[in-house]
């Protein structure tokens, strides 16, 4: 992996340049990669989201996004995760991607110890309607409870089924709906500032939609799938395009590892 564009807001280089003013190219550490995606140590909330998108703006193929990615990226993955306080997903995600719990890994504990974080993220469902299987692993099986956020008219009996599967539940918005920025503080208040979102598609686009997005982790696949695969973003569009800056960019095998900030 060498870095095409070395910016100076990245904690660390992870290699000497060459004579061409590039980054030698060979595998980062997991330390560097930490380094190189470290949350901002001051301020607010943070919403970080982690996509990847093919050549010709696929974000899924099947309804998946493992057949686009590659061994770099799931290190990438790996890396944003071990950084989050929470990782906050779309309750179709959760299904499609057949998502468990977060676990500790020992070569970020004392990163995360440092930086007074539990052994593991909690993961966060974004869901109106709590149609979820509370007896998945995702709910009886985590390091950290997980959380699931979801609107004050949310059916009573799927509340009350959360709860008592030991899921937090995080109320962040009106009738059925959650509204996204809300979502944002109410996680915040509950010490999970830095936060990482993995989609899907809907779930990125209502954050984008609301000005809630503060960074883009964007992995390019050099694959073309053709089709009508999602984008990364989708739902209704913004009235302004909303600009942001190229922070880092990383390439390894072909596939682009981009990294942008509002």
């Amino acid at each position: 992996m060498r870095s095409l564009f070395p910016v100076t807001d990245l904690t660390t280089t992870a290699a000497a340049p060459d004579p061409s003013g590039l980054l030698t190219d060979r595998e980062w550490s997991l330390d560097e990669l930490a380094d190189a995606y470290a949350y901002p140590t001051a301020g607010d909330a943070w919403l970080r989201a982690n996509m990847v998108s093919t050549l010709d703006g696929a974000a899924q193929h099947d309804g998946r996004s493992q057949p686009i990615s590659c061994a770099a990226d799931m290190r990438i993955f790996g890396t944003l995760r071990a950084l989050a306080d929470v990782v906050i997903a779309g309750a179709e995600t959760v299904r499609l991607e057949g998502y468990r719990p977060a676990r500790a890994r020992e070569v970020f504990a004392a990163r995360r110890a440092a930086a007074g974080q539990g052994p593991a993220p909690a993961i966060a469902v974004v869901s109106g309607s709590l149609d979820l299987d509370f007896a998945l692993p995702l709910f009886t099986e985590p390091l950290v409870p997980t959380l699931v956020v979801t609107g004050s008219g949310a059916p009573a009996d799927r509340i009350a089924a959360a709860r008592k599967a030991g899921a937090e539940v995080v109320i962040a918005g009106e009738g059925t709906r959650v509204d996204p920025a809300r979502a944002v503080r109410e996680l915040a208040d509950r010490g999970l500032r830095r936060q990482l979102t993995e989609g899907g598609p809907r779930l990125l686009g209502q954050f984008v939609a609301a000005g809630a997005l503060d960074e883009l982790c964007l992995t390019l696949s050099p694959m073309l799938t053709a089709g009508d695969a999602q984008r990364i973003a989708g739902g209704p569009g913004v009235i302004v395009p909303e600009r942001f800056a190229l922070a880092s960019l990383l390439e390894e095998d072909g596939f682009l590892f981009g990294r942008y900030r509002r």
